[in-house]
């Protein structure tokens, strides 16, 4: 469990190191810049490109679209009910419906199954969470933000999206063996992903913030940690049946805490930030609790 411990700590040193004054209050950003153009693409280049490829790993990625699209009914009825502001509905979306399917959710496959789950797991991240934020993620936000996405951009997004771009490149590569040098630097650019994804969010933790939020708050935390993934858990064991690290793997990453990325495309349209800060930033280490949790009760079905 030492890639457990290490979350835990990287978590711990971004919220000390806010407080200590010795970053400036933005400094979270160039982390996630780092990630998201250096970090993420290296892992994908490294793992993608030699994973093995088929119908059914094509359609472990569905589980992302499924979540999204969960969460879009559920927080536009529980919007109405509860007649929530448009951005608030926006923001909801956009973090309960997108799972932290990399920077929580690789070192969790590592931790519970092994680094053989790894490939597997980006492929849901890439295909799947990245993929529906990139995509239908980008196009919810402008509604909400009371925009209209223009085509070219939302395109333009896209295509230009690094991780992406990795994903088209490791496929494009797959017939070519890397050389052993390009193999270790692709392997150590990736284990900074976690360490540094999560001394962002720890960064980012305003806690003082959560005595105006508690009911959204909760309403969206309970959402992405327990009800979504009992209604994914309890779907699949319907259809099909909850059997082998593949299936268990699918499911769990639909446990995992609330996407940075999501959090961030919601800031970027002023979709209540508070509480999309807050969504992440309490969100993923209480997923430290629910996360074995769910891992506890796939391993018994």
């Amino acid at each position: 469990m030492h890639n457990l411990a290490l979350l835990v700590l990287c978590f711990a040193a971004g919220v000390m190191l806010r407080r200590s004054g010795r970053v400036p209050e933005n400094g979270h950003a160039a982390l996630n810049a780092v990630i998201i153009h250096l970090s993420l693409p290296a892992l994908i280049l490294l793992h993608l490109q030699r994973a093995p490829l088929g119908a059914d790993v094509f359609a472990a990625a569905a589980i992302a679209w499924a979540l999204f699209g969960l969460a879009a009914v559920f927080f536009l009825a529980a919007g109405r009910v509860m007649r929530l502001a448009p951005g608030t509905v926006g923001a909801l979306t956009l973090t309960a419906g997108l799972a932290n399917t990399s920077f929580v959710g690789i070192p969790m496959i590592e931790a519970f199954y092994g680094r053989g789950g790894v490939a597997l797991g980006l492929i849901i991240d890439q295909l799947g969470s990245y993929l529906a934020l990139a995509t239908m993620g980008i196009l919810v936000a402008a509604l909400y933000a009371g925009g209209k996405p223009c085509p070219r951009a939302l395109a333009r997004r896209i295509a230009t999206f690094p991780p992406l771009i990795a994903v088209v490149a490791a496929f494009a590569l797959r017939p070519f063996e890397y050389p052993d040098w390009l193999t270790a630097v692709l392997a150590r650019l990736g284990d900074t992903l976690a360490p540094l994804a999560l001394a962002s969010v720890g960064m980012q933790l305003r806690l003082a913030d959560v005595n105006g939020y508690r009911v959204k708050l909760a309403l969206g935390l309970a959402f992405k940690l327990v009800l979504a993934p009992a209604v994914l858990v309890a779907a699949w064991a319907a259809a099909f049946s909850i059997d082998g690290m593949h299936t268990r793997i699918i499911l769990f990453e639909a446990a995992m805490a609330p996407m940075i990325g999501g959090a961030i495309v919601a800031a970027e349209h002023k979709l209540d930030p508070p509480l999309t800060a807050l969504m992440v930033g309490v969100g993923i280490p209480l997923s430290f609790l629910t996360v074995p949790a769910w891992w506890w009760v796939l391993e018994r079905l």
